[in-house]
Parts: C-alpha cells; structure tokens; sequence
C-alpha cells in the first residue's frame, strides 16, 4: 500500500508505556546517591524527583503523545513501589505498615540495612534490567496507600495532563514474586484483588479515562490452568470500575494464549508486534481480534536503538485496522521506553551515517507522534518523513559497516575446534596437580571498588590530560595495592581488579571492530546503577590483545594463580544494543571466535587461569519454552567455541547472576566450564535446592555474600551458607567466593567482608578435616 494512499487509519492516537526515569544526565542516580550518602535530605531528594518527572511528563507532552504514561516514574523499581504500595514488607524489616511505606523501609528492602537482608534481585523477564523480588511468606497484603492516583493528580494539577496510570497487574506481580507454594497462586490473586478494585475504584472515581495494566508474563509459557485465575481476576476489576478503560498491556514476546486472553472483559488489549517474532500478527490474522476493543499496537521498538522503517510500520498498521473492528488503534511502543538511552541530543562523535540510523527514547516518540500525524492526520511533512526514515534504514543496512565478511558461518566452524580436548574429570587431576590449591579454594568474582581516583584517572587520560605511561603507571599501582592486599588477606586466587575497565562489555567493545559508542547512551540496570551499552552495527573482529598487559603484571607480583578475566560472548550480545539485520546467533559466534584470540593470547603469556564471564547468558533466554533449546544450544556453542583451544592444565572459570538458573543446570554443566561461581546469597541460597535433584559434577563456587548490599554478613552467616552448599556438592569441586564483582563497594567494605569470607572459608576447612 502507497503511504499517500488514504487509509484506515483516522482515529489513529499515540501513546507511550513507560519513559526512562534515570534523566537526561542521569540526574535521578545522582540524586539517589547523594541521599544515601548523606549529602541531601529526605526533603530535598523528593523535591529533585518531583523536577525530573515534571520534566519527563513534560517532554512528552511537547512531543505530542496523546495517551502520556503516570506512575512509571519510581524511587527504585516499579515492582518495589507495588509491594510497598500493598503492604508486603518482609518480617525480618520488623515493620507492620498501617499507612505509607517510609522511605528508610523501602531502601532497606532494596539494599538490605543492619540486622536485615535485601530482598532477591532477578532480571526483569529477558532483559537486563533488575527488580525487587516481592516476598509474600508471613505477610498479608493490605493498602498503604494509591499509588498510581498520586502519579495522575500530580500530572494533571501541575501540567495539565489527563495521564494513563500504569501498574503491573495482579496475576504478574503474583507470578513474579515468591515465598509461596505455586499451588497457591490463584487463592493468592485472589486475595489481593481487593487492593487492586480499590485503586481502580478511586481512579475512576477521579475522571481517569484509561488505566495500562501491565501483564507481561501472559507472553511468557505459563500454565494453561491459570486461565481461569486471570478471568476471574480481570471480571472482577472490570465490575469493580465499570467506567474506566482498561489497557491490558503486553510486552517482550507474543500473547499466550491468544483466543481465550483477547476476549477477557477489559477495553483494550496491548500487543508487542516487534519482539513477537511475528506471531501476534498471525493470531489476528488466523482468529480476528474482538470487536470492540481498542488495540495498543507495539510497532515502535522499545527495546533496542535502531531507526524504525516508518513505511514499513505503517503498512503494519493499515493491516491491522483492516483486520480489527477496533473503534480506535493505539500506536505505542513494543514495550516501556526504560530500556534504551533518552536522547540523541547529546551526542557528538558518532558516525554520521550510523547516527543517522539510530533512535533513543525522545526520538521514538517523534517516531510515535509522526506515525499518529502522517496516518491519522493525513499530515504532508509527516508523510515525508515516513520515506525520510526509510530511505536513511536502507541507506545504512546497505553500506560497508554492514556488509558482513563473515557470511558463511558455519562453514567456517567446521574448520574450527567446539570443545575441550580432554574431558572435566582428566583436566581436574591434571590442574590440581599443577595450582595446589587447598580445599574450599577462596577467590573473588573480578572487580575491585572503582574509587573515585580511579574513574578521575581514567578520565583524564581519555581527555588526554595524563600520557599513556602516567596512566599505565596508575594502573599497576592499584593493581599491586589490591594484589599485596589480597595476599595479606589470604585469598586464594586473586584477580588484578579490572581498574583500567569502565564496564565489563564497553571495555571489550572498544577493542574489537565492529562496535560504536555512545557518549550519554545510559540505561538503568538495578538501582541507581547505569550502563552504557555498546552498539554491534557490523561484523565483530579480534584487533589486538585486551587484558594481557595488566593480567601478566599481577601475575609478575605474586606466586599465587591470578585469574585472567574477560567478558563472554553471548553476555556481550545481551547487554550489546545489537545489529538486527543478521542472526543473534551469527552475531555471539563472531564474538566468541574474537574472544579466543584473547584466550589464547592470555595462556601464551603464562596465565594459567581465564574467566569467561557469562552473567547474562540466562536473560537472553527466550521467553517460551519452545524457543528455549535453541538458543540455549547457541550459547553454549558460542562459549565453547571461546575456550576450546587452550591447554587441558589451564582452568577455565565463568561466572552468572542474578537470574533464575534453576531449568538450564544441564546447559551450564555443557558448557564444560572448570570452574562456575553463580549467586546465591541475595536469594538467600535457593538455588542451593536445585543440586539435590541435579547432579552437577564440575567445580562451584556458590556466592557467600551479596555484593550489592553494603550490609557485611558476619563469619557465622557466610559459614551456615557455605555448609548448607556442602550437603549437595562434593567438597572437592566447591570454591567459596562473594556473589559478584565488587566495583560498586567501598575499599573498606570489600576489605572487610572478604576478611570475614576467607575466615569462614578456614572454618568450614577445619570441620572438613575434623569429619574426615
């Protein structure tokens, strides 16, 4: 269809479903760190979060979005805020809310404070953003206070904006929560549906027109049998506000459950046509979609940082208001905008043809509000923009940067070796012949703490104020520090600290062609913490050796084995904005065949130990289970195309966190790793349960102490955590180490906590031997 065609698209309207709240300049991390620190009060820290989510609502407002997005603004994560908001403290906070949540509380669930853990910490489905995990054990729900009537009161009385409250609806939040019998999951719906009737109930009751309630696990393979929970759930919102419209919001993956979930009683239904892999289309096509209700067409791609095809997306458009009888179609994004960048505005120094093909969050909703103008409307210089946007696609798909020279990727692997030349069982003798270990060995995950004089130094030197040997020189000195300090402490494999790396991906990225970077790209992944992932717009190469510099003068300092460390390929690609015009899995076997050239460079300079990290290997699992295997069976092969080459003597470690690893032990046990170090103590060792069904008979490291709690456990606690991992692994294949890298602690904290971990370490070694 031309686009100069009229179409059936009149009642077009845009609307977004979450804008990134970190601010511009990440003026929302500042804040929050400025208040843990102590450097603002409470006073303060709510007046700068009030500023930044006027300025957001703002923004989006003046770019013309018609349905703007409330109460998706957070203090720390949006599920936090709905635990809080019904009343689900854990007991060991030793608070009973009779009325809104304090914020001292609501830190201390996320970060854990004297005498009181953090709640779990696990990937937001399959993407690297981290929530809250809710606790339901010993807790009952009750209303705290209306959450999402707050968002839209503000909204409306500050800027004059009729704002679409969002929360995460009721069978998700259940379903993504824990501490109770899965059989239970319906009587527990069904119990906080009284909470969520009275906020649907006051907001209709305040004039709110439409409600998005996100319920992204229906994308998911959850369990037929829940069918009847979620209809029961969704009637009975429904009567509770028969006036108000409500979103039922999807995203991540295509609808499960087509037929019966597009006919539950709500007004409208949002469906993600990006990241479906063209499967809500084809349910529309094959099933029609209910007359009636609205439809939220996720065409805009709110996950990654290309440029949509206007084009294409609104001939997308135009077959699906030919295909529904809707009384009005939403164009949206796939998902919440809190997963790219928020502006292009700031960047200077990208290539002016890959700048060209790239949009952060405020260029999507340009794209949004000119899709609305160029369809709904009928607008002629949004119409040229629809050509404008597909010229500049092809234009940049077609050129050099990406002209992939290694087309014919699996003919090239059949020339290259996929796996170790001697089996776990041989290479455990003969490496424990050659490092001597002790039982229990201690080591560390990587990252010693990035000091402000560290990021200052390496800053300077990007701004060429110090010399490459002033620079170099700095660097050895804090390795040689934390090296000395590591020894004094009595850990048993030490690592260099990583302080020449600004992130674990962007420090490899900058290494290797085919990657491009951003100066302001940030996102958020848990807390306050940001990154800035890479771009992969072309073929991944190997350039020149990364890490053998630094790793070789550690090991010049000490006798004992100090670990070369490097990021694995398939983590790359996830916290990678990655080229979509080839495979994903084309894209981990170039990385992996460059990330060997690293290995092998490191082994020929004497380290006798490699970390491959892989902590993301599991949130780039598809979210059915009938596309799992295969990209399962990728990863593994890209993991061990990276180490197959190297000598059976030399260990090879990897290391994953924070996410569910419970169904892929087996894929982890294929990737023949010597040594797994995987987190458990933020879940308060769960994971521990799945090695007594699971036979898992290579070295592990269970995590003793969670890293991104300044809480410091005491000998006591790291030691019960250790002997419970001991009754389901063999004592000779274990290690003792913290859940992660220790980049965001304090050198005083890190001292501290692996001076207890190494203690509790020598406790559980003299009960060994007592035993034996």
């Amino acid at each position: 269809m031309s686009i100069n065609e009229r179409s059936a698209l009149s009642g077009l309207i845009s609307s977004n479903l979450g804008y990134p709240r970190i601010g511009g300049n990440r003026e929302w991390k500042k804040a929050l760190e400025r208040f843990w620190n102590g450097t603002i009060d409470e006073s303060e820290l709510h007046v700068e979060m009030k500023r930044l989510r006027l300025e957001h609502l703002r923004k989006q407002q003046d770019k013309g979005i018609d349905l703007i997005p409330v109460g998706d603004f957070s203090y720390y994560d949006h599920m936090l805020d709905t635990s809080v908001m019904f009343g689900l403290v854990p007991e060991r906070f030793n608070y009973h809310p009779a009325g809104p949540v304090p914020l001292s509380v609501y830190f201390g669930i996320a970060r854990g404070q004297k005498g009181a853990t953090a709640s779990e910490m696990t990937k937001w489905l399959n993407t690297n953003y981290h929530y809250i995990v809710p606790e339901l054990a010993n807790v009952a729900p009750v209303f705290t206070e209306n959450k999402p009537l707050q968002a839209y009161r503000e909204a409306k009385q500050e800027l004059g904006i009729e704002g679409k409250p969002v929360l995460i609806g009721p069978y998700s939040f259940i379903a993504l929560s824990k501490g109770y019998d899965r059989k239970e999951l319906a009587a527990i719906v069904r119990s906080f549906l009284p909470l969520y009737t009275r906020v649907l109930s006051e907001l209709a009751a305040e004039g709110v027109q439409w409600v998005q309630i996100d319920e992204p696990v229906l994308t998911t393979s959850f369990p037929a049998e829940d069918l009847d929970i979620i209809q029961e759930a969704y009637e009975t919102l429904t009567q509770a506000a028969p006036g108000l419209n409500i979103m039922l919001q999807t995203y991540f993956g295509s609808l499960e459950h087509y037929k019966r979930l597009s006919t539950l009683p709500v007004q409208g239904l949002g469906l993600d046509f990006v990241h479906d892999h063209g499967e809500n289309l084809q349910h529309v096509l094959q099933y029609g979609f209910p007359t009636g209700k609205t439809l939220g067409a996720g065409v805009i791609d709110g996950r990654n940082i290309w440029r949509s095809d206007l084009k294409a997306v609104a001939a997308l458009l135009n077959q699906l208001a030919e295909q529904t009888s809707a009384p009005q179609l939403i164009v949206q994004p796939s998902c919440s905008l809190l997963h790219v960048p928020v502006s292009l505005e700031a960047e200077q120094t990208l290539d002016t043809e890959l700048m060209h093909a790239l949009a952060f969050a405020d260029e999507k909703l340009e794209e949004l509000a000119g899709l609305t103008a160029a369809l709904g409307e009928r607008n002629p210089s949004a119409l040229a923009q629809l050509e404008q946007s597909t010229e500049a696609v092809a234009r940049f798909n077609s050129s050099s940067a990406r002209v992939q020279t290694a087309a014919d990727m699996a003919a090239l692997l059949t020339r290259e070796p996929q796996s170790r030349s001697v089996p776990f069982a041989q290479r455990h003798v003969i490496q424990q012949e050659k490092l001597k270990l002790p039982p229990l060995p201690t080591t560390t995950i990587g990252s010693f703490p990035q000091t402000a004089e560290v990021r200052k130094a390496r800053l300077q030197y990007r701004k060429g104020e110090w010399s490459t040997e002033q620079y170099r020189t700095f660097i050895q000195q804090q390795i040689k520090e934390w090296i000395d300090i590591q020894e004094d402490i009595g850990i048993d494999v030490l690592v260099h600290g990583e302080f020449e790396r600004t992130d674990m991906v962007e420090f490899f990225g900058e290494k290797l062609k085919g990657f491009a970077f951003t100066q302001n790209g940030w996102v958020q992944s848990y807390g306050s913490r940001c990154v800035k992932p890479p771009i992969i717009y072309g073929d991944v190469s190997f350039d020149q050796p990364m890490t053998v510099e630094e790793t070789a003068f550690a090991q010049s300092l000490t006798s004992r084995p100090v670990k070369g460390m490097l990021t694995g390929p398939v983590t790359i690609l996830n916290w990678s904005f990655e080229r979509n015009d080839i495979p994903r899995s084309q894209v981990a076997l170039q990385l992996a065949l460059a990330l060997r050239a690293e290995v092998e460079a490191l082994e020929q300079a004497g380290i006798g130990m490699i970390q491959v990290d892989e902590p993301a290997i599991r949130e780039g699992l598809p979210l059915k289970k009938e596309q799992q295997q295969a990209y399962l069976d990728w990863a593994v092969q890209a993991f061990l195309v990276t180490t197959a080459t190297v000598k059976p003597a030399t260990q090879i470690h990897t290391h994953m966190c924070y996410a569910e690893f419970q169904h892929m032990i087996q894929s982890i046990s294929d990737m023949d790793a010597d040594v797994i170090s995987i987190e458990t103590s933020r879940s308060h060792g769960e994971l521990i349960v799945s090695f007594e069904d699971q036979v898992y008979d290579k070295g592990i490291g269970l995590g003793v102490y969670d890293i991104h709690s300044p809480r410091i456990p005491d000998v006591t606690e790291m030691l019960s955590m250790i002997q419970r991992a001991l009754r389901v692994l063999p004592s000779d294949l274990f290690w003792v180490n913290p859940d992660c890298g220790l980049k965001t602690r304090t050198k005083e904290e890190s001292i501290a906590a692996l001076r207890q971990m190494v203690q509790a370490a020598q406790a559980a070694r003299d009960a060994l031997a007592v035993s034996n």
